[in-house]
């Protein structure tokens, strides 16, 4: 009679699986470029609410409001946390190709800001709501004959900026629509959810992926105070 071996065999042994690791939440959007969106998703809907009731003094407000807002995000693209800055995320015109052929392909979500094509659109809507909110703050104080400006422009460059007020403002309004319907996109085809982040400023990343450095969100006071001052010189003289 023969004693079985202690060892266990090959076949005996269990097989140990590769753990896969483990996402932990990251702080990806600072408070800052998180309320900077919501102000201008509510402002941008305030505009075109004041502009079909013909509430002109709100819509002249929430025009400067949302100049006030720019001229902050522009100053916090050169200075603010990391997913903010321009450097961040401005990529090349062949990157941003890249990333839309792959568009369609399902795949895991580590992207930590904005990918190469969504920094375009970032730079397509900022560059709209500036001409948008700089025409109409020329066109309110030609109508209103105010500030120093409205007497020395000529009339038909007078008209060619009230002009181009009126066009950008519907092709802001399709790079809204836009920039939503892709929103969708990734969350169904994608399944990438990428308004929860912009929402609570985290996102679950792998731990190869380092988490990006954050400016102290009481320094954004700053540009906004310039922004404001910009806007208040601009309404007095432009």
């Amino acid at each position: 009679m023969t004693l079985k071996s202690a060892v266990p065999t090959a076949a005996e042994t269990p097989v140990k699986r590769p753990t896969q690791p483990v996402a932990r939440p990251v702080l990806v959007w600072d408070a800052p470029v998180r309320l900077f969106h919501w102000l201008v998703v509510a402002l941008v809907t305030a505009a075109y609410v004041t502009l079909k009731l013909n509430w002109i003094d709100w819509h002249v407000w929430v025009g400067e409001t949302l100049l006030a807002l720019v001229i902050f995000r522009l100053l916090w693209g050169c200075f603010g946390s990391e997913t903010a800055r321009f450097r961040s995320f401005v990529a090349s015109p062949a990157a941003a190709l890249r990333h839309l052929r792959h568009l369609f392909h399902r795949e895991p979500d580590v992207q930590v800001g904005h990918n190469a094509a969504g920094g375009w659109m970032v730079l397509l809507l900022l560059a709209l709501l500036l001409i948008e909110t700089l025409s109409g703050l020329y066109v309110n104080n030609e109508i209103a004959d105010q500030g120093p400006l409205s007497e020395r422009v000529p009339v038909w460059l007078a008209n060619a900026i009230a002009d181009l007020h009126g066009l950008v403002w519907y092709v802001l309004l399709v790079a809204v629509a836009l920039h939503v319907l892709v929103i969708a996109l990734y969350a169904v085809v994608k399944g990438h959810n990428l308004l929860r982040p912009m929402l609570t400023g985290y996102k679950l990343l792998p731990p190869s992926v380092d988490a990006p450095r954050q400016t102290p969100a009481l320094l954004a006071l700053l540009p906004l105070g310039v922004g404001t001052a910009v806007v208040m010189l601009l309404a007095a003289y432009l």
